[in-house]
């Protein structure tokens, strides 16, 4: 069956590939010649955004991973099936073990008994914690601050131990935050509860969030707000295909960020929606959040070195002005 699915296209399994970041690697990845098979269990993913063959289940359910591999002849993962949103890691931090680490851990395991030995990996900038004010770099200490970022940090210590002991190649990528969507307004960020700060505000303008917030105004920044690295969906995806070629061609991979070294604080993405939309969005400020830390700024020259990758699509005009297009279609403006 595989043979039949995958044509001449090397099919690549994709786990949460029908998820905001997922999805538009599986596009990025049948725009380069290969087959993504997207794997899913639609807790928080959207049917309308899968691309290529589809097997429906948890990463957890090995009968299910197994027949995945066995029918596609998967030659490599992406792996970006995980919760994520901070503030309800603080809260429900088992929720965050049980789906981030045991997961991948399953996912390990079938991958090793299918002898499927490379992996792209979705971590997260916030391994680092609450960093100081410099672009940081992959050896800088790690010191996660919430659940989800110790999560991933543990399961890039996995992946260390796994590339030693059974060769496995994989890539972690640590995303800072990871933005815009696809220039066809076809897919992007959507999610039955909407956490994070670009989506939130355009949905704040559009009448569908009647509290939207500012969270913490009184960080050591020049405004007072928390500065972020934001990089483009389109051009996350593209490092991850970029990743899967070296990895199909040796490479023993690596753990790399990927942003784009410059930050913008949360009063500044509200002003360059502003600009877009022509509109303010109206807040209020609150408090901050637990887990949130000041500062987090990529230096993602490694992977300009090992991937050769550059951003195309992360200037913030860019990044607002695709969100906005994907949330006018989305959530077309409430009237009631």
């Amino acid at each position: 069956m595989g043979a039949q699915l995958t044509g001449n296209r090397p099919a690549v399994l994709v786990t949460g590939g029908a998820g905001y970041i997922g999805s538009h690697c599986c596009r990025a990845l049948q725009a380069a010649g290969y087959l993504p098979v997207c794997y899913d269990n639609f807790s928080t993913g959207h049917r309308s955004f899968v691309t290529g063959a589809l097997v429906e289940g948890d990463i957890a359910d090995k009968a299910t991973l197994d027949r995945a591999f066995a029918e596609h002849d998967i030659v490599a993962v992406m792996h970006f099936a995980a919760s994520s949103l901070v503030g309800e890691s603080m809260v429900d931090p088992q929720k965050y073990y049980v789906n981030n680490l045991a997961g991948t851990l399953a996912l390990l395991d079938a991958m090793r008994g299918a002898g499927c030995n490379r992996l792209v990996f979705s971590s997260t900038g916030a391994v680092y914690g609450n960093a100081d004010s410099k672009a940081l770099p992959e050896n800088y200490p790690c010191a996660p601050i919430n659940p989800y970022g110790a999560s991933k940090w543990m399961i890039e210590r996995v992946l260390a131990d796994y590339r030693t002991a059974y060769g496995l190649g994989s890539f972690a990528l640590r995303y800072f935050n990871a933005s815009g969507a696809d220039p066809s307004g076809d897919i992007g960020e959507q999610r039955e509860v909407e956490t994070h700060l670009i989506p939130r505000a355009m949905m704040a303008l559009q009448g569908h969030v009647a509290d939207f917030a500012v969270f913490g105004d009184d960080y050591a920044t020049p405004d007072g707000t928390a500065i972020r690295d934001y990089i483009h969906v389109t051009d996350l995806a593209a490092a991850h295909v970029l990743a899967l070629k070296l990895l199909l061609q040796g490479h023993a991979g690596s753990v790399l960020n990927l942003g784009t070294g410059n930050g913008f604080s949360v009063r500044e993405i509200l002003a360059a929606i502003a600009a877009e939309t022509g509109r303010e969005v109206p807040h209020v400020v609150k408090p901050r959040r637990a887990g949130d830390p000041t500062y987090l700024v990529a230096d993602a020259s490694a992977a300009h070195k090992i991937l050769n990758f550059r951003t195309a699509h992360s200037d913030l005009p860019t990044v607002i002005r695709t969100a906005w297009a994907w949330h006018k279609k989305a959530h077309p403006l409430k009237t009631d």
